[in-house]
Protein backbone atom coordinates (compact mmCIF):
# COMPACT_ATOMS: atom_id res chain seq x y z
CA UNK A 1 0.00 0.00 0.00
CA UNK A 2 1.47 3.34 -1.05
CA UNK A 3 0.57 6.21 1.24
CA UNK A 4 1.36 9.89 0.67
CA UNK A 5 4.78 10.75 2.14
CA UNK A 6 3.42 13.97 3.66
CA UNK A 7 0.04 15.27 4.76
CA UNK A 8 -1.20 18.82 5.07
CA UNK A 9 -3.52 19.50 7.99
CA UNK A 10 -5.92 22.45 8.11
CA UNK A 11 -6.91 23.08 11.72
CA UNK A 12 -10.51 24.32 11.69
CA UNK A 13 -10.79 24.48 15.51
CA UNK A 14 -10.84 28.28 15.85
CA UNK A 15 -13.74 28.56 13.37
CA UNK A 16 -15.64 25.28 12.94
CA UNK A 17 -14.68 24.14 16.42
CA UNK A 18 -15.82 27.19 18.35
CA UNK A 19 -18.76 28.46 16.30
CA UNK A 20 -21.38 26.48 18.25
CA UNK A 21 -20.12 27.26 21.73
CA UNK A 22 -23.01 28.83 23.63
CA UNK A 23 -20.93 31.04 25.94
CA UNK A 24 -18.88 33.72 24.16
CA UNK A 25 -15.18 32.89 23.76
CA UNK A 26 -13.21 36.17 23.97
CA UNK A 27 -11.24 37.28 20.92
CA UNK A 28 -8.02 37.11 22.97
CA UNK A 29 -8.57 33.39 23.63
CA UNK A 30 -9.26 32.68 19.94
CA UNK A 31 -6.12 34.61 18.97
CA UNK A 32 -4.05 32.70 21.53
CA UNK A 33 -5.36 29.40 20.12
CA UNK A 34 -4.29 30.43 16.60
CA UNK A 35 -0.84 31.42 17.93
CA UNK A 36 -0.45 28.11 19.74
CA UNK A 37 -1.48 26.16 16.65
CA UNK A 38 0.98 27.96 14.39
CA UNK A 39 3.71 27.54 17.00
CA UNK A 40 2.98 23.79 16.92
CA UNK A 41 3.73 23.78 13.19
CA UNK A 42 0.27 24.17 11.63
CA UNK A 43 0.60 26.01 8.32
CA UNK A 44 -3.12 26.15 7.51
CA UNK A 45 -5.58 27.57 10.03
CA UNK A 46 -9.27 28.31 9.52
CA UNK A 47 -9.54 31.31 11.79
CA UNK A 48 -13.08 32.65 11.75
CA UNK A 49 -16.25 33.28 9.81
CA UNK A 50 -17.60 36.55 8.45
CA UNK A 51 -21.27 35.74 8.97
CA UNK A 52 -24.19 37.66 10.43
CA UNK A 53 -23.81 37.77 14.24
CA UNK A 54 -27.55 37.14 14.33
CA UNK A 55 -26.97 33.62 12.99
CA UNK A 56 -23.59 32.84 14.54
CA UNK A 57 -23.04 35.15 17.54
CA UNK A 58 -19.75 33.43 18.41
CA UNK A 59 -18.17 34.79 15.22
CA UNK A 60 -19.19 38.44 15.78
CA UNK A 61 -15.56 39.31 16.59
CA UNK A 62 -14.16 38.02 13.27
CA UNK A 63 -12.44 41.29 12.31
CA UNK A 64 -10.97 41.71 15.80
CA UNK A 65 -9.57 38.18 15.78
CA UNK A 66 -8.00 38.56 12.33
CA UNK A 67 -6.50 41.92 13.32
CA UNK A 68 -5.01 40.45 16.50
CA UNK A 69 -3.13 37.56 14.95
CA UNK A 70 0.64 37.70 14.86
CA UNK A 71 1.06 36.43 11.32
CA UNK A 72 3.74 33.89 10.73
CA UNK A 73 5.42 33.56 7.31
CA UNK A 74 4.36 30.39 5.53
CA UNK A 75 1.03 30.11 7.35
CA UNK A 76 -2.22 30.43 5.40
CA UNK A 77 -5.09 32.05 7.31
CA UNK A 78 -8.54 31.26 5.95
CA UNK A 79 -12.00 32.60 6.74
CA UNK A 80 -15.50 31.48 5.86
CA UNK A 81 -17.46 33.96 3.71
CA UNK A 82 -21.06 32.89 3.01
CA UNK A 83 -21.95 35.87 0.76
CA UNK A 84 -20.65 39.09 -0.79
CA UNK A 85 -21.34 41.09 2.37
CA UNK A 86 -19.21 38.61 4.33
CA UNK A 87 -16.50 38.68 1.66
CA UNK A 88 -16.32 42.48 1.65
CA UNK A 89 -15.97 42.52 5.44
CA UNK A 90 -13.36 39.74 5.27
CA UNK A 91 -11.34 41.54 2.61
CA UNK A 92 -10.38 44.29 5.07
CA UNK A 93 -8.71 41.66 7.26
CA UNK A 94 -6.51 40.32 4.44
CA UNK A 95 -7.25 36.59 4.52
CA UNK A 96 -5.05 34.29 2.43
CA UNK A 97 -7.98 32.09 1.55
CA UNK A 98 -11.75 32.22 1.72
CA UNK A 99 -14.03 29.24 2.17
CA UNK A 100 -17.50 28.80 0.67
CA UNK A 101 -19.73 25.81 1.29
CA UNK A 102 -22.51 23.88 -0.41
CA UNK A 103 -24.39 20.80 0.72
CA UNK A 104 -24.73 17.60 -1.29
CA UNK A 105 -28.23 17.31 0.19
CA UNK A 106 -31.17 19.39 -1.09
CA UNK A 107 -33.02 19.11 2.24
CA UNK A 108 -29.96 20.26 4.19
CA UNK A 109 -29.45 23.17 1.80
CA UNK A 110 -33.08 24.27 2.17
CA UNK A 111 -33.06 24.02 5.96
CA UNK A 112 -29.63 25.54 6.39
CA UNK A 113 -29.70 28.44 3.91
CA UNK A 114 -33.25 28.37 2.50
CA UNK A 115 -32.37 27.65 -1.12
CA UNK A 116 -31.52 24.80 -3.47
CA UNK A 117 -27.98 23.47 -3.94
CA UNK A 118 -27.71 25.07 -7.41
CA UNK A 119 -28.99 28.42 -6.10
CA UNK A 120 -26.59 28.35 -3.15
CA UNK A 121 -23.61 27.79 -5.45
CA UNK A 122 -24.76 30.49 -7.85
CA UNK A 123 -24.75 32.92 -4.91
CA UNK A 124 -21.07 32.15 -4.44
CA UNK A 125 -20.13 33.01 -8.02
CA UNK A 126 -19.50 36.74 -7.35
CA UNK A 127 -17.69 35.84 -4.10
CA UNK A 128 -15.33 33.44 -5.89
CA UNK A 129 -14.77 35.92 -8.73
CA UNK A 130 -14.02 38.79 -6.33
CA UNK A 131 -11.65 36.65 -4.27
CA UNK A 132 -9.68 35.51 -7.29
CA UNK A 133 -9.52 39.10 -8.58
CA UNK A 134 -7.84 39.97 -5.26
CA UNK A 135 -5.47 36.97 -5.59
CA UNK A 136 -7.15 35.21 -2.65
CA UNK A 137 -7.35 31.41 -2.84
CA UNK A 138 -10.87 29.95 -2.96
CA UNK A 139 -11.67 26.72 -1.14
CA UNK A 140 -15.08 25.06 -1.18
CA UNK A 141 -16.59 22.58 1.24
CA UNK A 142 -19.14 19.96 0.24
CA UNK A 143 -21.12 19.31 3.40
CA UNK A 144 -23.23 16.17 4.01
CA UNK A 145 -21.19 14.37 1.33
CA UNK A 146 -22.08 10.91 2.63
CA UNK A 147 -25.13 11.40 4.83
CA UNK A 148 -27.73 13.98 5.79
CA UNK A 149 -29.80 14.31 8.99
CA UNK A 150 -32.94 14.82 6.85
CA UNK A 151 -32.36 12.74 3.72
CA UNK A 152 -30.24 9.89 5.06
CA UNK A 153 -27.65 8.46 2.69
CA UNK A 154 -26.38 10.71 -0.10
CA UNK A 155 -25.67 9.30 -3.55
CA UNK A 156 -22.11 9.86 -4.85
CA UNK A 157 -23.64 11.42 -7.99
CA UNK A 158 -24.78 14.35 -5.85
CA UNK A 159 -21.20 14.92 -4.67
CA UNK A 160 -20.02 14.85 -8.30
CA UNK A 161 -22.70 17.39 -9.23
CA UNK A 162 -21.72 19.79 -6.41
CA UNK A 163 -18.03 19.40 -7.29
CA UNK A 164 -18.79 20.23 -10.93
CA UNK A 165 -20.83 23.32 -10.01
CA UNK A 166 -18.14 24.57 -7.60
CA UNK A 167 -15.49 24.07 -10.29
CA UNK A 168 -17.61 26.06 -12.75
CA UNK A 169 -17.72 29.13 -10.47
CA UNK A 170 -13.95 29.11 -9.92
CA UNK A 171 -13.49 27.24 -6.64
CA UNK A 172 -9.89 25.99 -6.63
CA UNK A 173 -9.98 23.29 -3.94
CA UNK A 174 -12.78 21.27 -2.35
CA UNK A 175 -13.20 19.51 0.95
CA UNK A 176 -15.41 16.44 1.00
CA UNK A 177 -17.13 16.70 4.36
CA UNK A 178 -18.90 14.03 6.38
CA UNK A 179 -20.67 16.72 8.38
CA UNK A 180 -22.65 14.43 10.65
CA UNK A 181 -20.04 11.70 10.94
CA UNK A 182 -22.14 8.84 9.57
CA UNK A 183 -19.65 7.81 6.88
CA UNK A 184 -17.76 4.55 6.80
CA UNK A 185 -14.63 3.89 4.71
CA UNK A 186 -16.35 2.48 1.61
CA UNK A 187 -18.97 5.26 1.56
CA UNK A 188 -16.24 7.87 1.93
CA UNK A 189 -14.23 6.27 -0.89
CA UNK A 190 -17.30 6.55 -3.16
CA UNK A 191 -17.77 10.21 -2.26
CA UNK A 192 -14.07 10.90 -2.90
CA UNK A 193 -14.20 9.08 -6.26
CA UNK A 194 -17.16 11.29 -7.23
CA UNK A 195 -15.22 14.45 -6.30
CA UNK A 196 -12.18 13.18 -8.23
CA UNK A 197 -14.24 13.31 -11.43
CA UNK A 198 -13.86 17.11 -11.31
CA UNK A 199 -10.85 17.87 -9.10
CA UNK A 200 -7.34 16.45 -9.05
CA UNK A 201 -6.08 14.50 -6.05
CA UNK A 202 -4.01 17.57 -5.10
CA UNK A 203 -7.10 19.77 -4.87
CA UNK A 204 -9.27 17.64 -2.59
CA UNK A 205 -9.29 17.29 1.17
CA UNK A 206 -11.19 15.14 3.65
CA UNK A 207 -13.25 16.64 6.49
CA UNK A 208 -14.54 13.94 8.83
CA UNK A 209 -16.61 14.22 11.98
CA UNK A 210 -16.27 11.47 14.55
CA UNK A 211 -19.89 10.97 15.65
CA UNK A 212 -19.72 7.18 15.22
CA UNK A 213 -15.97 6.84 15.81
CA UNK A 214 -15.28 6.38 12.08
CA UNK A 215 -13.17 9.46 11.33
CA UNK A 216 -9.73 7.82 11.58
CA UNK A 217 -10.90 4.86 9.49
CA UNK A 218 -12.27 7.28 6.91
CA UNK A 219 -8.98 9.21 6.95
CA UNK A 220 -7.04 5.98 6.38
CA UNK A 221 -9.32 4.99 3.48
CA UNK A 222 -8.76 8.43 1.90
CA UNK A 223 -4.99 8.20 2.42
CA UNK A 224 -5.06 4.92 0.50
CA UNK A 225 -6.61 6.84 -2.41
CA UNK A 226 -3.75 9.36 -2.31
CA UNK A 227 -5.71 12.15 -0.61
CA UNK A 228 -3.10 14.08 1.38
CA UNK A 229 -4.98 17.08 2.82
CA UNK A 230 -7.37 16.98 5.79
CA UNK A 231 -9.41 19.32 7.95
CA UNK A 232 -9.15 18.49 11.63
CA UNK A 233 -9.98 20.32 14.82
CA UNK A 234 -7.83 21.01 17.84
CA UNK A 235 -9.04 18.92 20.82
CA UNK A 236 -11.88 17.58 18.63
CA UNK A 237 -13.88 20.79 19.05
CA UNK A 238 -17.03 21.42 17.10
CA UNK A 239 -20.24 19.98 15.81
CA UNK A 240 -22.92 21.14 13.44
CA UNK A 241 -25.75 23.41 14.63
CA UNK A 242 -28.14 21.95 12.04
CA UNK A 243 -27.28 18.29 12.63
CA UNK A 244 -28.65 16.93 15.88
CA UNK A 245 -26.23 14.77 17.83
CA UNK A 246 -23.29 15.41 15.51
CA UNK A 247 -20.13 15.49 17.57
CA UNK A 248 -16.94 17.33 16.80
CA UNK A 249 -14.55 17.14 13.94
CA UNK A 250 -11.88 14.51 14.22
CA UNK A 251 -9.25 15.71 16.69
CA UNK A 252 -6.07 17.07 15.10
CA UNK A 253 -4.07 15.28 17.83
CA UNK A 254 -5.52 11.86 16.90
CA UNK A 255 -4.85 12.30 13.18
CA UNK A 256 -1.29 13.55 13.79
CA UNK A 257 -0.58 10.66 16.17
CA UNK A 258 -1.78 8.18 13.52
CA UNK A 259 0.19 9.84 10.71
CA UNK A 260 3.38 10.02 12.76
CA UNK A 261 2.99 6.34 13.61
CA UNK A 262 2.74 5.61 9.87
CA UNK A 263 5.91 7.56 9.13
CA UNK A 264 3.97 10.26 7.26
CA UNK A 265 5.37 13.77 7.61
CA UNK A 266 3.09 16.53 8.95
CA UNK A 267 5.56 19.15 10.18
CA UNK A 268 3.58 19.28 13.44
CA UNK A 269 5.01 19.03 16.96
CA UNK A 270 2.57 16.69 18.73
CA UNK A 271 3.47 17.90 22.25
CA UNK A 272 2.88 21.56 21.36
CA UNK A 273 -0.33 20.57 19.57
CA UNK A 274 -1.57 18.81 22.71
CA UNK A 275 -0.75 21.94 24.72
CA UNK A 276 -2.83 24.04 22.30
CA UNK A 277 -5.79 21.67 22.62
CA UNK A 278 -5.47 21.61 26.39
CA UNK A 279 -5.35 25.41 26.47
CA UNK A 280 -8.72 25.80 24.70
CA UNK A 281 -10.26 22.84 26.55
CA UNK A 282 -9.23 24.31 29.92
CA UNK A 283 -10.82 27.61 28.92
CA UNK A 284 -14.04 25.77 27.97
CA UNK A 285 -13.79 23.82 31.25
CA UNK A 286 -13.80 20.38 29.72
CA UNK A 287 -11.38 17.66 28.75
CA UNK A 288 -9.92 17.56 25.21
CA UNK A 289 -12.06 15.34 22.99
CA UNK A 290 -9.03 13.44 21.74
CA UNK A 291 -7.91 9.93 22.64
CA UNK A 292 -4.26 10.64 21.84
CA UNK A 293 -4.32 13.82 23.90
CA UNK A 294 -5.91 12.06 26.89
CA UNK A 295 -3.36 9.22 26.74
CA UNK A 296 -0.35 11.50 26.36
CA UNK A 297 -1.49 13.96 29.03
CA UNK A 298 -1.94 11.02 31.44
CA UNK A 299 1.52 9.78 30.53
CA UNK A 300 2.98 13.20 31.36
CA UNK A 301 1.46 12.93 34.85
CA UNK A 302 3.24 9.57 34.99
Amino acid sequence: MKYPSKVKIVDVGPRDGLQNEKAPVPAAVKIELVHRLQDAGLTEIEVTSFVSPKWVPQMADAAEVMAGIRRKPGVRYSVLTPNMKGFEAALLSRPDEIVVFAAASEAFSQRNINCSIAESIERFRPVAEAARAHKIHVRGAISCAVGCPYEGEIAPERVAMVARLLKEIGVQHIGVADTIGVGTPVKVERAMEAALQHYSVDDISGHFHDTYGQALGNTLASLQMGIWQYDTSSAGLGGCPYAKGATGNVATEDVVYMLQGMGIETGIDLDKLIDAGKFISDFLERKPNSRASTALLNKRLG
